[in-house]
């Protein structure tokens, strides 16, 4: 059997009562933080061009958006959710693939939920299945599609949506195995965003979804695709990734071991593979008051597969070149880190980031190579600051939080929630009731919440 024959198999064959309880609120988890940062996104009216073009797109009215109030085709629903769930770089990602793993499966499960009447039983365990899929595809070759040049996310979402919309549709896995052959074909994203002011990474989970829930109706429809489109010679991984593949990450113990729950939730809206740098450069300031301006030297420590996406020529040598862009500058980050004492939704906005006064300390930021073992999401921080009157304060942390290393509580993950749904008053009503998905008929009220929330006006304006 082919990779993608044992994948579909799986999640044909698995029944929602197969699912522990530990990987039920793991799933209920992440659904939440994807639901949250959606709401966030929003409500600062970001994502707009995904937005507007997919519900220009329309279609046959079958679902809504996440946060919409207009019915639109399942496929524009999923892209337009996901556009906006992943504008703001604020949702989770698996170190182990280096990918966002809800926005490429809430999206669609959320979507093709609607389109089929599913339970929130039925959703959770698409959702389930979904998750595992692209966490499993991106690890059988840690940062080999970044090293390639592409956005690991990009690669394999347009998969593992077509997997989380197809086992909703109730496809046979032999389908489902056309669906992956199909769905790999739309497998890409670069990012060459990175030397520029571009923000098309954004974009790119919206591609995912709608190839993916459109993949899964073509196989539905009799399309046929390559049952070898993961290990063949033309295949994901020969194509598209820069090291080597070991697909037995992806087919052993499925369903046994389950990445699913080794999926890490940002504390700050910005690129994964700073925050751990962000960490200890708080470590290294806890207790201690600095004045920004005598801070003379930022030595950071980090791992070498991390610096060419958060260290580039630009970084640290002049001001972000958009806001999407500073979620990508390390330097700048710490630098505004120092100056605010916190890293937020705020940092990122447009008057944030033409502060002279952060990027100046931006300059002090050297990058020294910190070669770990295992992926570079997961690798330790170190920060050792020096002061203009010869004090050093030194910050070291194991991993970064949110990470499952450091993981973030229940009690954190709903206080995120809270703030990305600006203590909005039905916020809790909706956290309690996507963590306890399966108790839930349809996701009618799931999203008449969030549309609620998201379009609230803020409380001091009249």
């Amino acid at each position: 059997m082919t990779a993608a024959a044992i994948l579909a198999d799986w999640i044909s064959g698995t029944r929602p009562q197969d699912l522990s309880d530990e990987v039920k609120h793991a799933v209920g988890r992440h659904l939440l933080d994807g639901v949250g940062v959606t709401i966030a996104a929003a409500r600062l009216g970001a994502g707009a061009p995904g937005w507007t073009v997919a519900h220009d797109l329309a279609g046959p009215p079958q679902a809504r958006a996440l946060t919409g109030e207009e019915s639109l085709s399942a496929p524009a629903a999923a892209m337009a959710t996901a556009m906006l769930e992943h504008a703001l770089d604020f949702d989770d990602t698996h170190a182990g693939g280096l990918v966002h793993p809800t926005v490429t499966v809430l999206p669609a499960a959320f979507a093709v939920g609607q389109e089929r009447s599913a339970s929130g039983e039925q959703v959770l365990a698409a959702a389930a299945l979904g998750l595992e899929t692209v966490c499993r595809l991106g690890t059988v070759s840690p940062h080999g599609f970044h090293a390639r040049g592409l956005h690991a996310t990009a690669v394999v979402g347009p998969l593992a949506a077509a997997m989380t919309a197809g086992r909703l549709m109730g496809l046979p896995a032999a389908r489902l195995v056309d669906a992956l052959g199909i769905a790999g074909s739309s497998a890409g994203g670069l990012l060459e965003f990175l030397d520029s002011a571009a923000d098309t990474k954004s974009l790119h989970p919206g591609s995912a979804a709608f190839s993916g829930v459109t993949a899964a109706r073509l196989a539905a429809a009799g399309a046929s695709g390559p049952p070898s489109v993961l290990e063949g010679k033309r295949g994901v991984y020969a194509a598209l990734s820069e090291r080597a593949a070991d697909l037995g990450v992806l087919t052993d113990d499925l369903g046994v071991r389950w990445e699913a729950t080794q999926i890490g939730i940002k504390p700050y809206p910005s690129c994964q593979l700073m925050h751990v740098t962000l960490d200890a450069v708080s470590a290294a300031v806890a207790g201690v008051a600095v004045d920004p301006a005598e801070i003379v030297d930022i030595e950071v420590h980090v791992h070498p597969d991390s610096s060419p996406i958060v260290c580039g020529d630009h970084t640290g040598t002049a001001p972000p070149r958009s806001t999407y862009d500073a979620k990508f500058d390390l330097p700048w980050s710490v630098a505004a880190l120092l100056h605010d004492g916190a890293v937020t939704i705020d940092t990122y906005t447009p008057e944030s980031i033409t502060r002279d006064s952060v990027a100046a300390t931006a300059t002090a930021v050297r990058v020294l190579p910190a070669p770990a073992a295992g992926p570079a999401a997961a690798a330790p921080g170190r920060a050792v600051l020096t002061l203009r009157d010869g004090r050093t304060l030194t910050g070291e942390v194991a991993g970064s939080k949110g990470t499952p290393a450091v993981p973030m509580t229940d009690a954190e993950l709903r206080a995120k929630f809270a703030g990305n749904c600006g203590g909005h008053a039905r916020a809790g009503d909706l956290a309690g009731r996507i963590l306890d998905l399966s108790a839930e008929t349809d996701l009618t009220v799931v999203h008449d919440l969030a549309h609620l929330i998201a379009t609230a006006r803020p409380a001091n304006e009249t």
